[in-house]
């Protein structure tokens, strides 16, 4: 009877490595992108839950976001009249506020129009009310977003994992509805260009 030889069995050796790799480079990636989108999930229920709260308690609820936060990132929100704080949570691990260089800056490319892209930060709240970006939203009673002098308030908040710009997240706050939306960055396969993509 024909044995194996030792070719044989290095190649089978060979083939089974090289299969295991490709699964474990598909799972890590895998867990890459959940921790991103985890981080999207978190900052987006906390501005949802801010304004709900708002609305059904006819009270003003403001949201923070702290990009140095430990370890990544914190969001806080809390009852604006008392300070008093009604919830904190943090980005998970290697995901941050972060507006990746490469995203779309213009205000035609940028989601819905607001911000600069990385010139204007990862958080920028006041939008089109201050020369510079805060890291607070106040959402009142009648779900509107405002600042803290009362102006109406549209802002863009980045999530991406530093160095990963096709892993960009983003989330838009629209003043003057209290409209929250999502939003993703998708590559042309046809241009090499990313552009935003509503959730």
């Amino acid at each position: 009877m024909r044995g194996v030889t030792l070719l044989e069995l290095m190649l089978v050796i060979a083939i089974v490595i090289i299969v295991t790799s490709i699964g474990v480079i598909s799972v890590i990636r895998s867990l890459e992108t959940s921790r991103v989108t985890n981080g999207y999930n978190t900052a987006l229920m906390a501005l949802r839950q801010a304004r709900e709260t708002a609305i059904s308690e006819k009270r003003i609820y403001l949201v923070t976001f702290n990009p140095t936060g430990s370890p990544a990132g914190t969001i806080t929100t809390a009852l604006s009249t008392t300070s008093t704080i009604v919830s904190t949570s943090t980005l998970p691990k290697n995901v941050a506020f972060d507006a990746e260089p490469g995203i779309p800056s213009t205000a035609t490319t940028t989601p819905a129009g607001l911000g600069t892209g990385v010139t204007s930060g990862a958080i920028c709240f006041d939008i089109g009310v201050s020369a510079t970006c805060t890291n607070t939203v106040y959402f009142w009673p009648d779900g509107v977003a405002r600042d803290a002098n009362g102006a109406l308030n549209n802002g863009v908040i980045y999530i991406a994992r530093p160095g990963d710009v096709s892993s960009s997240r983003a989330i838009t706050v629209l003043g003057t509805t209290g409209n929250i939306r999502g939003w993703q960055i998708v590559k042309n396969t046809s241009s090499g260009q990313y552009y935003w993509m509503p959730r």
